[in-house]
Formats: structure tokens, C-alpha cells, sequence
């Protein structure tokens, strides 16, 4: 079921984001992240849609997108967007990817789901402090060794984007 819905682009810090109205939110299947196939003004894309720590979701707009899909701050776009239970494979920090390799998880790792591995990318990345990040990196390679699939104590319907928000909501 497609999502139709226009919106004002807006810019946090060094991100331009679209905010999805309250009525394309309630629509997704989920208020923690859900992955979308879309279009913006004609231009395609997959992304993750990030909660806002509020009950609804926003789009961070990449440079391509912003380019191909006519994206600028205060000029409204006509997004539609659907669900889609094909995640991508998420970019991999190098600091984690080390972890990971220096004690032999990569194995453990791939074993897991795409959707798992983005969880664990979530908590481990929604902090802005580095000695919490490192924490987070240390805590998940015990966690993987002794099995675990998924980082546990989470609120995964909170903003983890340190850069765009406090205290796990979306800044207004």
C-alpha cells in the first residue's frame, strides 16, 4: 500500500530531512524504523524511515536524493513511499567492523539478519559521547559471543541519530 504525502524539507544540523506528516506515520506498519522504496519528486529511493521519538518518522534526504528529487530547504515535496520488508545491507563504521574482526564475529555477524544488524548499528551509533560508543562496541561483542541476536534493553522508537536530536527525540 503506497503512502502519499507532501512535506517541507528541513535541515538539522548537517542533515536535510523530511518529517512525515502525522497521517503517513500512522500509516507504516511500525513506529520504530521501518525501511521504504520510494519516490521524491519522480526521484527513487530505499531508505530507512527513522522514528522521531514521538510516534512518528522522518527521512534523512542524502545528497543524491536531494539533487535528483529537487529537495531544498522551505520548498515542499511530493513523497510516496511504501513499506518493504527488503532491508539493505547497512554501512559498516570502521571502528565496529574492527571489533568485530579482531575477535573473530564476523561469522556470528553474518549469521544474524540485515534487520538485526541494523539494531545493533542503532544502539550502538545513538550516542553522541565516545566513551558510551565504545562501551556500546564492547557490550555488543560479549553480547555476540555468548550468542545474542539483537542488543536488549532499546527503545527502538527513539530518534538514534545523536546529530539531529536530544534525548532521542527528533530536535523541532
Amino acid at each position: 500500500m503506497a503512502i502519499h504525502f507532501e512535506a517541507v524539507p528541513t535541515q538539522i544540523g548537517q542533515h536535510l530531512l523530511v518529517r512525515l506528516t502525522e497521517q503517513a506515520s500512522r500509516a507504516l506498519p511500525s513506529r520504530v524504523m521501518v525501511m521504504a522504496e520510494g519516490t521524491m519528486n519522480g526521484a527513487s529511493f530505499t531508505a530507512p524511515l527513522e522514528p522521531d521519538g514521538q510516534g512518528g518518522h522522518w527521512l534523512d534526504i542524502n545528497d543524491t536524493l536531494a539533487r535528483d528529487g529537487h529537495a531544498e530547504i522551505g520548498q515542499a515535496v511530493s513523497i510516496t513511499l511504501t513499506p518493504t520488508n527488503d532491508w539493505p545491507e547497512p554501512e559498516m563504521p570502521r571502528d565496529i567492523m574492527d571489533a568485530l574482526e579482531h575477535e573473530n564475529l564476523m561469522p556470528q555477524w553474518h549469521s544474524l539478519t540485515t534487520k538485526a544488524r541494523w539494531a545493533w548499528l542503532r544502539w550502538i551509533r545513538a550516542t553522541a559521547n565516545h566513551a558510551t560508543r565504545n562501551k556500546r562496541i564492547a557490550v555488543a561483542i560479549d553480547k555476540l559471543r555468548r550468542g545474542d541476536r539483537r542488543p536488549c534493553c532499546f527503545n527502538a522508537g527513539m530518534c538514534t541519530v545523536p546529530e539531529v536530536s536530544k534525548g532521542g527525540v527528533l530536535i523541532d
